[in-house]
This record gives C-alpha cells, sequence and structure tokens, in this order.
C-alpha cells in the first residue's frame, strides 16, 4: 500500500498559469507596459523552453532568472532593463498564489494515509512564501527545493538526496504525482517509484500512463 506520496507544487497543487500571468502583468504595469496576452503567452513560451533546458542541464538558474526576460525584450522590443524586470518579477511572484479547488482537501486525505513531501525546481523564496500562503505547511511532512538541496529535478542527484532524507523510504510504498513528463514523470522514473501524471487541463496526446484530471481521481490512483 502507498503511503509515501511525492508531489510537485507548480501546476499540481497550485494554479501556476494563473500566478504567472498576474505576476507578469503587476510587473509590466509597474514599468508602463499594459496587459498584451500575445506578451503573455511568448513569455510563458520561453520561460517553458528555458525550464526545459534547466532540466537538461544545459543553462543555470540565475542565467534562466534573466535570459526569459532579455528574451522577451529583444522580441518586443521593449526599452527595459532585463535584470530589473526579473527582480520586480520575482518579488510580485512571491505573493501571486492560487491553490487549486480541492487541494487542501487532497493533501489532507493523503496526510491521513501516509507522509507527505513536496519536490520542486521552483525558487526557495517563492516555494516557501507560496506554502505559507497557501496553508499547505500542516499536511507536509517535508519539502525538496531544488536550488536549497543542490540539485535540480529530473537528475540523480536530486532524486538520490530526496530518497537520502526520507526516512525508511521503500520504492514499493511511494507514487509521485506530478504534472510535467519532462521533469516529474522521468525524476519518479530515476527514483523507481510510481508514477500519476496530474493533467487538469487534459491528457497529453499518446499518453498511455496513470493520469488523473481530478484531486479525486489523482486520490483513487495514489491510494491503490
Amino acid at each position: 500500500m502507498k503511503n509515501i506520496f511525492l508531489l510537485d507544487m507548480d501546476d499540481t497543487l497550485l494554479d501556476f498559469p494563473k500566478a504567472e500571468r498576474a505576476a507578469l502583468f503587476t510587473t509590466l504595469s509597474a514599468f508602463g507596459v499594459g496587459e498584451d496576452e500575445g506578451l503573455l503567452a511568448r513569455y510563458h513560451a520561453i520561460n517553458a523552453a528555458l525550464w526545459e533546458a534547466l532540466e537538461r542541464g544545459e543553462i543555470g538558474r540565475e542565467a534562466l532568472k534573466v535570459r526569459r526576460f532579455s528574451a522577451l525584450v529583444d522580441e518586443f522590443s521593449l526599452p527595459l532593463d532585463p535584470v530589473a524586470l526579473s527582480a520586480a518579477y520575482f518579488s510580485n511572484m512571491e505573493e501571486s498564489c492560487f491553490p487549486y479547488e480541492g487541494a487542501h482537501a487532497f493533501l489532507r486525505a493523503l496526510k491521513n494515509a501516509g507522509r507527505v513531501y513536496i519536490c520542486t525546481n521552483g525558487g526557495k523564496k517563492i516555494q516557501h512564501r507560496h506554502i505559507e500562503l497557501a496553508g499547505f505547511a500542516p499536511y507536509l511532512d517535508g519539502v525538496f527545493i531544488s536550488e536549497e538541496i543542490g540539485a535540480d529535478k529530473p537528475s540523480a542527484a536530486f532524486a538520490d538526496r530526496v530518497i537520502s532524507r526520507i526516512e525508511n523510504f521503500c520504492v514499493d510504498n511511494a507514487v509521485y504525482l506530478g504534472d510535467s513528463l519532462t521533469s516529474d514523470k522521468k525524476c519518479a522514473e530515476v527514483m523507481g517509484v510510481d508514477f500519476v501524471l496530474f493533467a487538469p487541463r487534459g491528457i497529453p496526446a499518446g499518453y498511455r500512463g496513470a493520469t488523473a484530471e481530478t484531486f479525486g481521481g489523482a486520490l483513487s490512483l495514489m491510494l491503490r
């Protein structure tokens, strides 16, 4: 029976696109740039591509923080400083937190069945602040943030450090829930644990693994 629950946070427990939109538009507004859905879409695509590069070890975290804004400034010919944009965005993102409906009940049910751990690549200040704002702390037995443990998902180093810090870790008793096939699923594979893809916006074409589109569906798969 599963009793060790490993969870991604952004786009698994928290509505990351909603937070990203709010933080980006607040940041750009402070620099005199109005809301622009096309600009948001490009930022999201640039950011996603850079995070995938981080997962592959092709870019460092500090470089990523600024490069996404450098690319945006260049593409839209914005007369703005990418470093200043990055700093303002991080400050706004810390306060931009939107738990999915049902997240608390889901965490409570997992906590009643075993131990619950967050595994995330997000920035440490942002993630700790979001856990506080979302009220998740009472349900968690541990939080593994790549920036704090010195390795990024889905590397073997990240997996090893998580496993070594969970007392009496047993691969047969562990299950990982996340939204990313390149980060979360791969990390679960490196750990040797079962994986459930959380896909509230729909199942990716061609994916045939265990998938949940709701917290209820995730719960039934994780507690089997």
